[in-house]
């Protein structure tokens, strides 16, 4: 059993088929602990404003809550509608987004070195 992931669904929709936990340990560590939340349109947006500012849904954010635990949100029919602008399925932007919302909280910023470290790491999950 691993303790150190939780994923909760709070959508009517089944969630992606992706390896979790393999690429949260992946990127993070087996002993990082991190929840995963697919959350509503109004969850979503009332979220990005409260922490970014921006009134409107986003398909990913990700908090970090302290060195070793953190919590990821994806929106999933933001996530299905964005996919076809990065020429991927759902299951695999949402793997795209799942990935990028690890390398945030492994402490990275928006930069050629993340893109190319989640090109990295969605080829070694294709």
């Amino acid at each position: 059993m691993n303790t150190s992931f939780s994923m909760k669904n709070l959508t009517k929709g089944t969630p992606p088929r992706v390896p979790f936990v393999a690429i949260k340990n992946k990127i993070l560590g087996k002993d990082y602990e991190l929840s995963l939340v697919f959350a509503t349109k109004a969850l979503s947006k009332k979220l990005n404003f409260q922490h970014r500012g921006k009134n409107y849904p986003t398909n990913i954010l990700s908090f970090p809550l302290d060195k070793m635990s953190g919590e990821i949100f994806i929106e999933p029919v933001q996530a299905r509608a964005d996919a076809p602008n990065f020429d991927m399925s759902y299951t695999q932007f949402s793997k795209f987004l799942f990935i990028h919302g690890c390398l945030h909280l492994k402490g990275m910023q928006h930069s050629s070195t993340m893109e190319k470290a989640e090109q990295k790491f969605l080829k070694l999950f294709s």
